[in-house]
């Protein structure tokens, strides 16, 4: 359920907004349970949504580090391999 919520934070080029909103929605579903929504649940869900996707935006904006970015297609690489490190094939 959760397998959009990954660092956003210090990466080239920056997080997309479609990235963060992602994660809000992965974050919010985790925290309600419902993976979609009851009509009756829909407008407190996308409030909800939209409140993280806010709330990381501010965060991301705010933090500050000395450590150089992170090259996007370097960290999917290391993660690859810890996937298949994880789960061979046979």
């Amino acid at each position: 359920m959760c397998r959009n919520i990954k660092t956003l934070h210090n990466f080239e080029p920056p997080a997309t907004e479609d990235e963060i909103r992602a994660s809000a929605l992965q974050f919010v579903r985790k925290l309600s349970g419902f993976a979609h929504p009851s009509h009756a649940n829909q407008v407190a869900f996308d409030r909800a949504v939209d409140q993280v996707t806010a709330a990381a935006h501010e965060l991301l904006g705010s933090l500050v580090t000395n450590a150089p970015p992170r090259d996007r297609e370097v960290e999917a690489a290391k993660a690859r391999a810890r996937a298949a490190e994880r789960f061979p094939t046979a």
